[in-house]
């Protein structure tokens, strides 16, 4: 009985499949408050989905709101000092 082996001498993972970088990892690290703001602002704005926004709701949303301005500010002011390899 013969061996069947592959054609190519090394298969190696697509570049989907591989593993973020530290440069990325420590950037999405940079990033996570403003993600973190936004989901917040999302919860609040899925609260209300389903039935009018009350005053309160309303308050929970403009502060959200406020909120993801700061940490977007915030980020932005933290100007070059990202690592480097990242960048968007």
């Amino acid at each position: 009985m013969r061996f069947i082996g592959t054609v190519q001498a090394v298969v190696t993972a697509a570049e989907f499949d591989r593993e973020p970088t530290v440069a990325e990892l420590a950037g999405i690290e940079i990033e996570m408050p403003v993600i973190l703001a936004e989901v917040e602002l999302l919860d609040t704005q899925i609260m209300t989905l389903d039935r009018p926004a009350s005053e309160v709701d309303m308050r929970r949303i403009r502060r959200a709101q406020r909120k993801v301005l700061a940490e977007r500010r915030r980020l932005a002011n933290l100007g070059r000092q990202a690592p480097a390899g990242v960048g968007a």
